[in-house]
């Protein structure tokens, strides 16, 4: 069965509480914290809890962080590539929540920072496997460990890209290095209208897919109203499964994780996307980044 390989930083989520971000220079009273294992592992965790089996290629720390993305990874299954860095902590991320359930973010980096080509080959992907990318990457010093993994993959690898809020702002030589080696492309609404310019969410897809290659699948979220997803020449409009949510941190990963690991077992795109889509569902009603459900849990759902 193919795997699900992730090549991005596993990071530790400080989640604070607040009621409102203070001003420049202001304070805010923090309600709840609460520490969560984060990045990659949330979508490492989803695909897991699917069914399928999750292997995470990024650096990691020795220390308190460290030792909490391992433990919640080995809890699910989930396996590890790459060896401990002595000398470096995994780094963390402080995200402040509103009631609202916006998000934002402080990020300090670490020991995941610390790949090489060499190290990410330690994945060694065969053709099938889905190996995961994320925009984030793209930033010094990890761009071009990653870039020259990338091109270094076998054919048949499924490379997919979730390009994150930098991507766009990326010079173009340096996306196209990315989407020539990219075969799904999976983001929000806001990530696609950047890359792409375009205003009309539904016309998206098909301007993704001709950056990226006619052989591409596409598939862009847009919250409560589902997601799109554009392969063959054919869109389908998935619908969503609306809840109130408490913490949205996290449900976009929970999406890709479900989604990849439905593919892995076998379903076709629509199939995987409807999963993914209840997935976070109710990802969205559970608080912090490790709350993808079960197979279980989303069949229950469904039903």
């Amino acid at each position: 069965m193919p795997r699900v390989l992730h090549t991005a930083q596993a990071l530790v989520d400080v989640v604070v509480e607040v009621d409102a971000l203070p001003p420049r220079g202001g304070n805010a009273n923090v309600r709840r914290e609460q520490w969560y294992a984060g990045g990659a592992v949330t979508t490492l965790l989803a695909a897991a809890r699917t069914g399928a089996e999750a292997v995470h290629g990024g650096a990691h720390g020795v220390g308190r962080h460290g030792d909490l993305v391992r433990e919640r990874l080995a809890a699910d299954g989930v396996a590890l590539s790459d060896v401990p860095r002595e000398d470096a902590d995994t780094g963390y991320c402080i995200v402040m929540l509103e009631p609202s359930a916006e998000r934002t973010f402080l990020t300090v980096y670490g020991a995941e920072r610390q790949v090489s080509a060499e190290s990410l080959a330690r994945l060694a992907p065969v053709p099938g496997d889905l190996v995961c990318v994320s925009g984030y990457t793209l930033f010094e010093p990890t761009r071009e460990p990653l870039l020259e993994f990338l091109e270094s993959l076998p054919d048949g690898v499924e490379v997919v890209l979730d390009p994150g809020a930098p991507f766009a702002e990326f010079p173009r030589d340096l996306q196209d290095r990315v989407l020539a080696r990219t075969t799904v492309w999976t983001s929000n609404a806001d990530e696609a209208r950047a890359l792409t310019g375009l205003d009309a969410l539904e016309d998206t897809p098909q301007a993704l897919r001709r950056r990226i290659g006619s052989h591409a699948v596409v598939i862009v979220r847009d919250g409560d109203r589902g997601c799109l997803v554009f392969h063959h020449g054919r869109g389908t409009e998935i619908p969503a499964f609306p809840q109130t949510a408490v913490d949205t941190n996290g449900a976009g990963d929970t999406h890709t994780g479900v989604l990849l690991a439905e593919r892995a077992l076998g379903a076709d795109w629509e199939s995987a996307a409807t999963r993914a889509n209840a997935a976070a569902a109710i990802a969205v009603t559970r608080r912090g980044t490790e709350s993808a459900p079960t197979r279980a849990e989303v069949d229950e759902f469904l039903a």
